[in-house]
């Protein structure tokens, strides 16, 4: 695959957010509640509304995206964190910058059974208000890292390749430094999440929502007042988390794909395929999960406070704004894909672990197997007695 056309697909996604921003501009996508003037505590909401919370969608769709999540989430990204951290002799900024994505990935999946349990139960929150925002907070706190992580991550890749003699140690202490900030970053940044009430007691059906529908203020003014820390948040995110780290990885890339063509090494043609297979899977990792439900935040948030949907309880498509958010989590899925094409050591830790090989079978291996002359032509390991040993199990 020549780089031109990976660098045109990077292109494309670019051109298709703003597009996808302009086309869905025309109207809201939020679930808007209205408080019961005799029940303070309730909130009615529209027909439509209804139907989409009473949906095969939202209780049967939804929870099964969630379940493929957090069986296949859990596992790898939990191997991932043990591999890099205490199965990785040597450490380098990638295996740091990977460390640190698949703990991301892992505070996440973790609270995944509350968030499959309250769409299984008819789209009802029963755990309270607290770890409702602890939830919301979790859910984009780790999509937020994940983008930034991987950036890191493009950019180290870039920066091995052009400077292959640059000092191990003084990278490994930049990316604990850059990681670091990341991390204080998300959480200070995740602040406004704990400032308004995500939970909604709905008079029709008679169930409490988490993050669902958004309940209109008695001030007649302003109506959205509500709105003003979540707007704030996910505009101020969705330029310094998204847009800003989308333009960043475009260039490392370019820039990583340009010094691999000029290189004269022998090695340079499989150092090609190997990032053009990472740059693929990022591809897919932003086509399916960030840039769908970063743009549809964006426009969702921007909208309600405008004054022209005052009067407006639900648009049709909200189905759509929900599906990227539910969407979004599969990063949590696809990532080990990252780490398995980037890292030789997560690598064969996965092949170990299928072939059910533990760590002394794997030392005794590598030490029979260097004591042997590998035969092209029986496809096997020679000892100096004549004697033959394949390397499978």
């Amino acid at each position: 695959m020549d780089f031109k056309l990976i660098l045109s697909l990077l292109v494309f996604v670019c051109w298709f957010s703003a597009s996808s921003a302009s086309r869905v501009g025309g109207g809201g996508r939020s679930f808007l509640g209205q408080p019961i003037h005799n029940n303070s505590n309730s909130v009615e909401i529209g027909k439509e509304a209804q139907a989409v919370l009473k949906s095969r969608l939202t209780t049967t769709f939804f929870p099964a995206v969630y379940i493929i999540v957090f069986a296949v989430g859990l596992p790898a990204n939990g191997m991932a964190v043990w591999v890099f951290l205490f199965r990785t002799k040597k450490k380098h900024p990638s295996s740091i910058y990977m460390a640190n994505l698949a703990l991301a990935d892992l505070l996440f999946v973790i609270w995944l059974p509350l968030k499959i349990a309250y769409h299984i139960n008819g789209n009802n929150w029963t755990y309270g208000e607290p770890l409702c925002k602890v939830l919301v907070s979790f859910f984009y706190g780790n999509m937020y890292c994940s983008i930034l992580f991987i950036t890191c991550l493009s950019i180290q890749r870039y920066w091995v390749v052009a400077h292959p003699m640059s000092l191990q140690r003084k990278n490994n202490k930049i990316a604990i430094g850059v990681s670091l900030a990341i991390w204080a970053f998300i959480w200070l940044s995740s602040t406004p999440l704990f400032l308004y009430d995500h939970t909604a007691k709905l008079s029709t059906p008679n169930i409490t929502t988490c993050h669902d529908v958004n309940v209109k203020t008695a001030n007649s003014e302003n109506p959205f007042e509500y709105i003003r820390f979540p707007i704030g948040y996910f505009l101020f995110m969705g330029t310094v988390a998204f847009f800003i780290p989308c333009v960043v990885i475009i260039v490392a890339y370019f820039l990583l794909l340009k010094t691999l063509r000029e290189s004269a090494e022998e090695n340079s043609s499989k150092n090609r395929k190997k990032a053009v297979v990472l740059i693929v899977t990022v591809l897919v990792i932003f086509l399916v999960c960030f840039i769908p439900s970063n743009i549809m935040l964006v426009v969702h948030y921007a909208l309600l406070s405008s004054k022209e949907l005052e009067s407006s309880v639900i648009d049709e498509t909200y189905g759509f704004y929900i599906s990227t958010l539910c969407l979004a989590s599969l990063n949590s899925f696809l990532d080990p894909f990252v780490y398995y094409f980037v890292s030789e050591d997560f690598r064969e830790h996965v092949k170990n672990t299928l072939l059910c090989r533990s760590s002394r079978t794997v030392e005794r291996m590598r030490v029979s197997f260097s004591s042997m002359k590998y035969s092209k032509k029986s496809k096997s390991y020679v000892s100096e007695s004549g004697t033959t040993q394949t390397s499978s199990c």
